[in-house]
């Protein structure tokens, strides 16, 4: 990197002193702020090496050393690997004020990384390579005892135990589905419902739904010994949760005889097992689980603990530290690292500060290390230029620095303060800066050693307990297929109890019981029970909005894809049929409907309700309205209306607002599910030209005229009634025979006047539009000399 023209610059050479100007910023009273500068863009830009020989230079040059640059400085040189270095910064902070655990965060992440990169083998964070499978997973189950996706509830991944359906058609575990919204959708448990933290988790379990029939008979046929191992480790958790340990503990064993896979099972054993502080089973429990799931985040964890129950606190540190270098989202793993670390490091720091000042003689004892200090170095540099004296148990370790390497945590000279604080540790904790390191693996420093150190290698400390066959976990038995075989799948599992068919949009009741939506929507327009266990469905057909069980969906259209294609079929054919509007058309026998009018109902009968849906479904929007008779059952003329909307009640009955399209004459009666169908044409007005079409203009005008005299000339109350039911009067339109039913004032007006039905469907009949102008011009006439003076 080159630096421009300025106060401060580069050192000349990395550990050899630093740069006129940054030593004269420093005289002047602190570091050199363009340097500080480049240092940090240095460190963000992944240059490690160049930030901590800017922050060393810089702290050379103050008169007294400033916190904050140890602090740094101790960063870098911990992400370059050099970590003896770096414990050596760190402690030059902690020698000014007391370390806090979230000051060693890089210093942890760097441990974390060797450990994943030397000792796990593992590409490095966010490369999106794989190996662990484990980022962001925590404490999620191994990828072994994962059900298949399908059946996995989406709030604890497990297999679905007790499964219930929500409101919003997503399948969760009954447990999990009891606390509040749903796990997918976050929507609430049941319509209408709103999640408030204040409501009880009691009050919200009431309502919870029941258990879906259907889908608990397919865990248990398909998922046999999962299933009840799965169940009986829900009732573990709901013991353990009551404090009933014991008899939780006992549910677990049971649970761990059929698990095919045991790994989850274990590790939550363990977890109990602390709970009852028994930590040595809880650390066998987990020694299983990292001989067998070394990537395993949650195995390490489980150990951790244990050993920390057990007081090891430096193997507790190292489980914490895989844990991070599994998953370094695991930011409470990441703080139990770095307060051992700066428990263990740099206990004591605040105690000795006044002693720091007085007459120091070096003594040699914090040399005495373990040879096993050397197994838990992977350097990143060759390894030479090292002595070694005596035997194994008194050997001393001279570490030289290298040129390019100032500051050494060990170095006789330069740092007597730094040989002071770890003499102090190491002598007075009795410990050894070996038996720290040794448990942790990976760590790189930049050190050189003699060769005859090499001859040391051989005294690895091993990082695995050694395995014993009754522990291990066998692969073969715990992997779980992720398909369901083939001769277990069986189209009748699927098959609605009302129409005898394969499911198509299937739909869970709150009781549990699933049916196809057509099939339920026709039970519930009869009687809003469920149609098996006869439970009230009020509340659930006041929504109005069934959502299909998606579940039930998925598992047909991936097991039964054949059966489901034909089941399709018929169901499209039926609503092809429906669609029809010639054959078969659904008839609404009730009152008189025109061409343009609008016509509201109030809609209760179940046919009726169930006539009006299909209307909907099949997207024509139209049915046939006719006039009641005795002998056909309708009669043999009538309108079509068209559905404009509708509006339900909670119970089932709807308003219907409707128009009138055009007209039509029965060819031939017919019935289906229920209501009245019939063959149809359409009536349409026979059009005239020449001499008859003048005169139909002629008479189209007088007559209109007359409408309109005789609509002035009433009182205003009746004008106001006859107005808010059919609307206002339509204006007269320039061509009379543009529209095939005729003008629109004329259905109007021979809606409003008071005539008979029969004499309007007489009217409605026509197919000539002058008979009509006709007929109504003398029933103007009647109604005219009728009305009181």
């Amino acid at each position: 990197m080159e630096l421009g023209p300025g106060p401060c610059a580069l050192p000349p050479a990395a550990g050899t002193g630093s740069a006129t100007g940054a030593r004269s910023a420093a005289a002047a009273g602190g570091p050199c702020a363009e340097m500080l500068q480049v240092a940090e863009e240095a460190f963000r830009g992944g240059n490690f090496e160049l930030a901590a020989e800017i922050y060393g230079s810089e702290l050379a040059g103050l008169p007294q050393p400033e916190r904050g640059l140890c602090l740094r400085r101790g960063d870098a040189l911990a992400r370059a690997g050099r970590m003896a270095e770096a414990l050596d910064a760190y402690g030059a902070a902690a020698r000014l004020a007391r370390l806090r655990p979230e000051e060693l965060r890089e210093l942890t992440e760097s441990f974390a990384l060797s450990i994943r990169d030397k000792e796990l083998r593992l590409p490095p964070w966010g490369s999106g390579g794989g190996g662990s499978g484990a980022e962001g997973e925590g404490l999620g189950d191994p990828a072994c005892c994962r059900p298949p996706e399908l059946f996995a509830c989406p709030l604890c991944r497990r297999l679905l135990c007790e499964p219930v359906t929500l409101h919003c058609g997503h399948t969760h575990c009954r447990r999990c589905a009891e606390p509040g919204d749903c796990g997918r959708c976050h929507r609430p448990r049941r319509p209408g419902e709103t999640t408030s933290a204040a409501s009880p988790p009691s009050a919200a379990g009431a309502a919870c739904p029941r258990v879906n029939v259907v889908l608990g008979n397919l865990l248990h046929k398909w998922f046999g010994a999962e299933s009840r191992a799965r169940r009986l480790r829900a009732e573990g958790d709901a013991l353990r949760e009551r404090q009933e340990l014991p008899a939780a503990l006992e549910k677990y064993n049971q649970a761990l005889e059929m698990a095919p896979c045991k790994c989850s099972l274990i590790a939550q054993r363990a977890e109990l097992c602390m709970l009852m502080k028994n930590y040595q089973q809880a650390l066998h429990d987990a020694d299983v689980l990292c001989r067998n799931k070394p990537h395993w985040p949650a195995g390490h964890y489980v150990k951790a603990k244990a050993l920390s129950g057990l007081e090891r606190t430096e193997e507790a540190l190292k489980e914490f530290l895989y844990c991070v270098a599994l998953n370094p989202e695991w930011s409470s793993m990441k703080k139990e690292a770095q307060k051992i670390m700066c428990e263990m490091f740099f206990p004591a720091f605040e105690n000795v500060h006044d002693s720091l000042t007085a007459p120091f003689s070096s003594r040699t004892s914090y040399t005495r290390l373990k040879p096993a200090f050397l197994s838990s170095i992977n350097t990143q540099s060759a390894v030479e230029d090292s002595s070694v004296a005596g035997s194994s148990k008194d050997t001393v370790f001279r570490l030289t620095k290298t040129p390019s390497q100032e500051s050494d945590v060990f170095r006789s000279t330069d740092s007597p303060v730094s040989h002071r604080v770890l003499d102090l540790y190491f002598e007075d904790n009795k410990k050894s800066l070996g038996a720290i390191l040794s448990s942790l693996p990976g760590v790189g420093l930049k050190r050189k050693l003699s060769s005859d150190m090499r001859d040391l290698q051989s005294l690895d400390v091993p990082n695995k307990i050694p395995k014993k066959d009754a522990d291990v976990l066998h692969e073969n038995t715990t992997v779980t297929s992720n398909e369901v075989p083939t001769t277990l799948v069986d189209a009748s599992d699927f098959e609605c109890s009302l129409c005898m068919r394969l499911f198509y949009e299937p739909v869970t009741t709150p009781c549990g019981h699933t049916f196809c939506l057509k099939c339920l929507e026709r039970c519930l327009d009869h009687n809003p029970h469920c149609p098996l266990c006869k439970e009230k469905l009020s509340e659930f057909l006041a929504s109005r909005t069934y959502k299909k069980t998606i579940l039930t969906e998925e598992l047909i259209v991936r097991y039964l894809p054949e059966e489901l294609s034909e089941r399709k079929k018929v169901y499209e054919e039926e609503m092809k049929e429906l669609s029809n509007l010639n054959k078969d058309v659904p008839i609404f026998v009730c009152t008189m409907a025109f061409p343009t009018i609008p016509c509201p109902l109030h809609v209760f009968e179940p046919r009726y309700r169930l006539m009006i849906r299909r209307c909907m479904e099949t997207g024509t929007k139209q049915f046939g309205m006719c006039l009641a008779d005795e002998l056909k059952g309708f009669a043999d003329h009538g309108c079509i209306l068209e559905i404009r909307d509708v509006k339900f009640f909670p119970d089932g009955r709807s308003v219907v607002d409707t128009v009138g399209v055009r007209r039509f004459r029965v060819l031939s009666h017919g019935q289906r599910d229920g209501y009245n169908t019939a063959n149809i044409e359409y009536l349409e007005d026979k059009k005239v030209e020449g001499p008859e079409y003048e005169e139909l203009v002629r008479l189209h005008d007088s007559v209109y005229d007359q409408a309109v005299a005789w609509f002035t000339s009433l009182k205003d109350n009746m004008k106001v009634q006859i107005l808010n039911h059919f609307g206002s009067m339509p204006g007269k339109e320039p061509e009379p025979q543009s529209n095939p039913s005729g003008p629109a004032w004329y259905w109007w007006l021979l809606a409003v006047l008071p005539l008979e039905n029969r004499a309007q469907l007489a009217i409605l009949a026509m197919t000539s539009l002058k008979d009509r102008l006709i007929a109504i011009r003398r029933v103007l006439i009647f109604v005219t000399r009728k009305r009181p003076r």
